[in-house]
């Protein structure tokens, strides 16, 4: 592990993890030995990386969440407390299925709020923003805002997380940091 990390004295980090430097494990938190962890990292309390999670750097993963194998998230990613992760779409407890992990993805910026559940094999997209309490059981675009039970899409999103008004030319900007983005075919990206 580098130097500079924070582990709290009730963590677990089991010998093989990969500890990025400033990275901070907080209370009753246990990392396997195959995880890896990017620098700078949150991991609140009470919460367990499974072996062969990736989470880029920069990425804050509140009180109570599970990540569970398959998962891979990528810098500056926000999971909210509680967060809920799949990874079998039909597990029983007498039928071992490791062999049918699902990937699950979640891009650069993503944010996802607190009691969210995430269906796994699905890929969150850059920027997104998940509503607290939505369940996702398919893939979300990049800075789409989704919210419900099934999740359902209710806009777009700027990279600061603020609504996106296009106007009649397919462009918004951001009203927190004067980005602007368009609008096409049913994508947003930002107008460099």
């Amino acid at each position: 592990m580098e130097e500079q990390v924070f582990i709290h004295e009730s963590a677990i980090v089991d010998a093989g993890a990969t500890i990025g430097k400033s990275a901070k494990i907080w209370h009753f938190t246990h990392i396997m030995p195959r995880a890896i962890i990017g620098e700078g990292c949150i991991i609140g309390q009470n919460c367990f990386v499974a072996n062969n999670v990736v989470l880029g750097n920069g990425v804050k993963v509140q009180n109570n969440v599970s990540l569970y194998e398959g998962i891979h998230c990528e810098d500056a990613v926000f999971i909210g407390p509680s967060v809920v992760f799949t990874n079998v779409i039909n597990p029983r407890a007498f039928i071992e299925r490791k062999d049918q992990y699902k990937p699950t993805k979640i891009c650069t910026g993503a944010s996802i709020g607190a009691n969210a559940t995430i269906i796994c094999g699905n890929t969150i997209g850059a920027y997104a923003l998940i509503g607290a309490g939505a369940v996702i059981t398919k893939d979300v675009p990049d800075y789409a805002m989704v919210f419900g039970n099934p999740g359902v899409q209710k806009g777009w999103v700027s990279k600061a997380g603020h609504p996106l008004l296009f106007d009649e030319d397919h462009h918004a900007v951001c009203r927190e940091t004067g980005e602007r983005y368009q609008l096409e075919a049913g994508k947003v990206k930002l107008i460099k």
